[in-house]
Protein backbone atom coordinates (compact mmCIF):
# COMPACT_ATOMS: atom_id res chain seq x y z
CA UNK A 1 0.00 0.00 0.00
CA UNK A 2 1.21 3.70 -0.79
CA UNK A 3 1.86 5.57 2.43
CA UNK A 4 1.43 9.63 2.33
CA UNK A 5 2.74 11.50 5.13
CA UNK A 6 0.26 14.59 5.58
CA UNK A 7 1.61 17.62 7.00
CA UNK A 8 -1.25 20.17 7.85
CA UNK A 9 -1.90 22.62 10.87
CA UNK A 10 -5.46 23.11 10.37
CA UNK A 11 -6.82 19.58 11.95
CA UNK A 12 -10.09 20.20 9.80
CA UNK A 13 -8.76 20.42 6.45
CA UNK A 14 -6.44 17.33 7.38
CA UNK A 15 -9.09 15.18 8.74
CA UNK A 16 -11.20 15.73 5.45
CA UNK A 17 -7.88 15.36 3.71
CA UNK A 18 -7.16 12.11 5.37
CA UNK A 19 -10.43 10.79 5.48
CA UNK A 20 -10.52 11.28 1.28
CA UNK A 21 -7.23 9.76 1.04
CA UNK A 22 -7.92 6.79 3.26
CA UNK A 23 -10.70 6.36 0.80
CA UNK A 24 -9.29 6.17 -2.02
CA UNK A 25 -6.65 3.26 -0.54
CA UNK A 26 -3.90 5.15 0.25
CA UNK A 27 -2.18 4.75 4.11
CA UNK A 28 -2.11 8.23 5.02
CA UNK A 29 -0.62 10.00 8.64
CA UNK A 30 -1.16 13.20 9.65
CA UNK A 31 0.77 15.34 11.72
CA UNK A 32 0.46 19.18 12.68
CA UNK A 33 3.59 20.73 12.67
CA UNK A 34 7.24 21.23 11.07
CA UNK A 35 9.38 19.01 14.35
CA UNK A 36 6.45 16.34 13.91
CA UNK A 37 6.75 15.82 10.36
CA UNK A 38 10.69 15.62 10.77
CA UNK A 39 10.36 12.90 13.23
CA UNK A 40 8.03 11.35 11.24
CA UNK A 41 10.27 11.51 8.18
CA UNK A 42 13.20 9.95 10.31
CA UNK A 43 11.83 7.25 11.70
CA UNK A 44 9.22 5.91 8.80
CA UNK A 45 9.62 5.37 4.64
CA UNK A 46 6.92 7.69 3.13
CA UNK A 47 6.20 7.60 -0.83
CA UNK A 48 4.71 10.71 -1.05
CA UNK A 49 4.27 13.85 1.53
CA UNK A 50 1.70 16.85 1.19
CA UNK A 51 2.77 19.28 2.67
CA UNK A 52 1.31 22.80 3.72
CA UNK A 53 3.57 26.06 3.60
CA UNK A 54 2.50 28.03 6.89
CA UNK A 55 3.32 25.37 9.62
CA UNK A 56 3.99 26.29 13.00
CA UNK A 57 7.96 25.33 14.56
CA UNK A 58 9.56 24.55 10.86
CA UNK A 59 7.48 25.77 7.66
CA UNK A 60 7.25 23.92 4.78
CA UNK A 61 10.24 25.45 2.43
CA UNK A 62 12.13 24.40 5.10
CA UNK A 63 11.06 21.20 5.58
CA UNK A 64 10.81 20.80 1.93
CA UNK A 65 15.19 21.88 1.55
CA UNK A 66 15.29 18.91 4.37
CA UNK A 67 13.09 16.46 2.56
CA UNK A 68 15.21 16.94 -0.64
CA UNK A 69 18.45 14.95 -0.23
CA UNK A 70 15.81 12.09 0.69
CA UNK A 71 14.11 12.22 -2.56
CA UNK A 72 10.84 11.64 -1.41
CA UNK A 73 7.99 13.10 -3.84
CA UNK A 74 6.53 16.27 -2.58
CA UNK A 75 3.18 17.85 -3.45
CA UNK A 76 2.63 21.29 -1.70
CA UNK A 77 -1.05 22.33 -0.47
CA UNK A 78 -1.14 25.96 0.54
CA UNK A 79 -3.14 29.05 0.06
CA UNK A 80 0.14 30.87 -1.30
CA UNK A 81 -1.39 31.52 -5.24
CA UNK A 82 1.79 33.76 -6.08
CA UNK A 83 3.58 32.82 -9.09
CA UNK A 84 6.87 33.80 -7.46
CA UNK A 85 5.75 31.27 -4.27
CA UNK A 86 5.01 28.41 -6.81
CA UNK A 87 8.49 28.70 -8.75
CA UNK A 88 9.94 28.67 -5.38
CA UNK A 89 7.92 25.55 -4.17
CA UNK A 90 9.20 24.11 -7.27
CA UNK A 91 12.59 25.06 -7.14
CA UNK A 92 13.11 23.54 -3.30
CA UNK A 93 12.23 20.23 -5.19
CA UNK A 94 8.27 19.69 -4.98
CA UNK A 95 6.73 17.49 -7.74
CA UNK A 96 3.56 19.65 -8.12
CA UNK A 97 2.18 22.43 -6.15
CA UNK A 98 -1.85 22.50 -5.32
CA UNK A 99 -3.32 26.23 -4.13
CA UNK A 100 -6.24 25.92 -1.45
CA UNK A 101 -9.21 25.72 -2.12
CA UNK A 102 -8.93 22.63 -4.26
CA UNK A 103 -11.29 20.81 -5.17
CA UNK A 104 -11.02 16.86 -3.78
CA UNK A 105 -10.98 15.31 -7.26
CA UNK A 106 -7.95 17.37 -8.39
CA UNK A 107 -5.98 16.14 -5.30
CA UNK A 108 -6.36 12.78 -6.10
CA UNK A 109 -5.90 13.13 -9.54
CA UNK A 110 -2.81 14.69 -8.54
CA UNK A 111 -1.38 12.76 -6.33
CA UNK A 112 -1.81 9.59 -8.52
CA UNK A 113 -0.10 11.38 -11.12
CA UNK A 114 3.11 12.44 -8.86
CA UNK A 115 3.11 8.15 -7.88
CA UNK A 116 2.95 7.08 -11.55
CA UNK A 117 5.84 9.60 -12.26
CA UNK A 118 7.95 7.38 -9.95
CA UNK A 119 6.32 4.33 -10.70
CA UNK A 120 4.74 4.00 -7.46
CA UNK A 121 1.06 3.29 -8.50
CA UNK A 122 -0.19 0.03 -7.07
CA UNK A 123 -0.92 -2.75 -9.98
CA UNK A 124 -3.76 -4.61 -7.84
CA UNK A 125 -6.79 -2.13 -7.08
CA UNK A 126 -9.58 -3.94 -4.57
CA UNK A 127 -13.03 -2.82 -4.02
CA UNK A 128 -15.79 -4.56 -2.22
CA UNK A 129 -15.80 -8.30 -4.33
CA UNK A 130 -14.03 -5.96 -7.14
CA UNK A 131 -10.49 -7.20 -8.25
CA UNK A 132 -8.28 -5.07 -10.98
CA UNK A 133 -5.44 -5.55 -12.15
CA UNK A 134 -4.53 -2.37 -13.86
CA UNK A 135 -0.89 -4.27 -15.99
CA UNK A 136 -3.15 -6.85 -17.65
CA UNK A 137 -6.43 -4.41 -17.26
CA UNK A 138 -8.12 -7.51 -15.95
CA UNK A 139 -11.39 -7.29 -13.87
CA UNK A 140 -12.71 -9.67 -12.07
CA UNK A 141 -16.00 -9.64 -9.43
CA UNK A 142 -16.07 -12.36 -6.90
CA UNK A 143 -13.23 -14.34 -8.77
CA UNK A 144 -15.47 -14.42 -12.05
CA UNK A 145 -13.87 -12.46 -15.31
CA UNK A 146 -15.87 -9.15 -15.53
CA UNK A 147 -15.84 -7.92 -19.81
CA UNK A 148 -15.22 -4.00 -19.79
CA UNK A 149 -14.96 -1.90 -22.90
CA UNK A 150 -11.82 0.24 -22.59
CA UNK A 151 -14.29 3.32 -21.71
CA UNK A 152 -15.98 1.24 -19.23
CA UNK A 153 -12.40 -0.33 -17.03
CA UNK A 154 -11.45 3.64 -17.60
CA UNK A 155 -14.73 4.54 -15.37
CA UNK A 156 -14.34 2.21 -13.17
CA UNK A 157 -10.87 2.89 -11.88
CA UNK A 158 -12.21 6.54 -12.07
CA UNK A 159 -14.73 5.84 -9.17
CA UNK A 160 -13.06 3.30 -7.61
CA UNK A 161 -10.07 6.02 -7.05
CA UNK A 162 -12.73 9.00 -6.04
CA UNK A 163 -15.36 6.73 -3.75
CA UNK A 164 -18.02 8.71 -2.20
CA UNK A 165 -17.29 11.40 -4.03
CA UNK A 166 -19.93 13.28 -5.85
CA UNK A 167 -18.74 13.26 -9.52
CA UNK A 168 -19.86 15.60 -12.12
CA UNK A 169 -20.71 14.42 -15.21
CA UNK A 170 -18.16 16.66 -16.63
CA UNK A 171 -15.14 16.10 -14.39
CA UNK A 172 -16.36 11.94 -15.26
CA UNK A 173 -16.18 12.66 -19.52
CA UNK A 174 -13.11 15.16 -19.06
CA UNK A 175 -11.39 12.26 -17.15
CA UNK A 176 -12.44 9.07 -19.01
CA UNK A 177 -12.63 10.73 -22.45
CA UNK A 178 -10.06 13.70 -22.35
CA UNK A 179 -12.73 16.38 -23.63
CA UNK A 180 -15.09 19.02 -23.02
CA UNK A 181 -18.25 18.11 -21.79
CA UNK A 182 -21.45 18.78 -23.62
CA UNK A 183 -24.25 19.23 -21.15
CA UNK A 184 -26.74 17.58 -23.94
CA UNK A 185 -24.77 14.12 -24.33
CA UNK A 186 -26.31 11.08 -22.60
CA UNK A 187 -22.43 9.39 -23.09
CA UNK A 188 -21.95 9.43 -19.22
CA UNK A 189 -25.01 8.18 -18.38
CA UNK A 190 -25.21 5.37 -21.04
CA UNK A 191 -22.34 3.73 -19.89
CA UNK A 192 -23.06 4.26 -15.83
CA UNK A 193 -25.99 2.12 -16.40
CA UNK A 194 -23.98 -0.37 -18.44
CA UNK A 195 -21.42 -0.24 -15.66
CA UNK A 196 -24.16 -0.90 -13.95
CA UNK A 197 -25.42 -4.13 -14.98
CA UNK A 198 -22.06 -5.66 -15.63
CA UNK A 199 -21.08 -5.26 -11.84
CA UNK A 200 -24.34 -5.46 -10.74
CA UNK A 201 -24.01 -2.53 -9.04
CA UNK A 202 -27.73 -0.49 -8.88
CA UNK A 203 -27.01 0.30 -5.69
CA UNK A 204 -23.44 0.82 -5.82
CA UNK A 205 -23.66 3.65 -8.18
CA UNK A 206 -25.44 6.11 -6.88
CA UNK A 207 -27.21 8.91 -9.44
CA UNK A 208 -26.78 12.62 -7.21
CA UNK A 209 -29.85 14.74 -8.45
CA UNK A 210 -28.62 17.71 -10.53
CA UNK A 211 -24.86 16.64 -10.01
CA UNK A 212 -23.84 13.23 -11.28
CA UNK A 213 -22.89 9.96 -10.18
CA UNK A 214 -21.24 8.72 -6.35
CA UNK A 215 -19.72 5.60 -5.45
CA UNK A 216 -20.89 4.58 -2.74
CA UNK A 217 -18.80 2.25 0.21
CA UNK A 218 -19.92 1.01 3.34
CA UNK A 219 -19.85 3.75 6.33
CA UNK A 220 -16.55 3.33 8.65
CA UNK A 221 -15.83 5.83 10.95
CA UNK A 222 -12.17 7.11 10.43
CA UNK A 223 -9.71 8.52 12.70
CA UNK A 224 -6.79 10.60 11.57
CA UNK A 225 -3.74 8.64 12.73
CA UNK A 226 -1.06 10.79 14.57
Amino acid sequence: MINILLVEDEKNIAFLLYANLTQAGYDCVCVYNGTAAVEKIDTHKYDLILLDIMLPEIDGYDLAEYIRPKKIPIIFLTAKSSVLERVKGLKLGADDYIVKPFEMIELLARVEAVLRRYNLCDTKISFMEIEIDTISRKVTKGGRDVALTVKEYDMLLFFIRNKSIALFRDKIYESVWGGDYTGDSRTVDLHVQRLRKKLNWEDTIISVYKIGYRLDVPKNKTICRN
